[in-house]
C-alpha cells in the first residue's frame, strides 16, 4: 500500500473519516457487490427449499468474503491510521484497536 492509499484521522472536525484512494474503494466495491449477490443467493436457495448442507455451504462463503474485506480494512487501517496516530502521540489508538480486533474475532 502506499503512503497516502488510506489515511484515517481528524478532519478538523469531531468526526472520524478514511480516507481511501480510488482503486481501494473499487477493490472494496467490487468486493461488496459479489458478497450481496452471494447473499441474495443463499435466499433464493432457502426459498427453492435447497439442501440445508448446500445453504450452510453458501453462507460460509459469503461470511469469508466478508471476513477478507474485514482484513484488508484491518491492514490499512493499522498500516495508516494506527501509526499516525501513535507518531502524533495518541496512545489510545492502540486500546481502540485492541476493541476492534476484539470484535472481529468474536465471529
Amino acid at each position: 500500500m502506499e503512503k497516502d492509499e488510506e489515511l484515517c484521522g481528524m478532519d478538523g472536525s469531531t468526526e472520524r473519516k478514511s480516507h481511501h484512494s480510488e482503486k481501494m474503494k473499487s477493490n472494496l466495491t467490487a468486493r461488496l457487490n459479489r458478497i450481496e449477490g452471494q447473499i441474495r443467493g443463499v435466499r433464493r436457495l432457502i426459498d427453492q427449499d435447497t439442501y440445508c448442507d448446500d445453504v450452510l455451504t453458501q453462507i460460509a462463503a459469503a461470511q469469508s468474503a466478508l471476513n477478507s474485506v474485514s482484513r484488508l480494512l484491518l491492514e490499512g487501517h493499522m498500516k495508516q491510521c494506527v501509526v499516525e496516530r501513535v507518531r502524533e502521540g495518541d496512545d489510545e489508538v492502540i486500546d481502540e484497536l485492541l476493541v476492534t480486533i476484539q470484535r472481529l474475532m468474536k465471529k
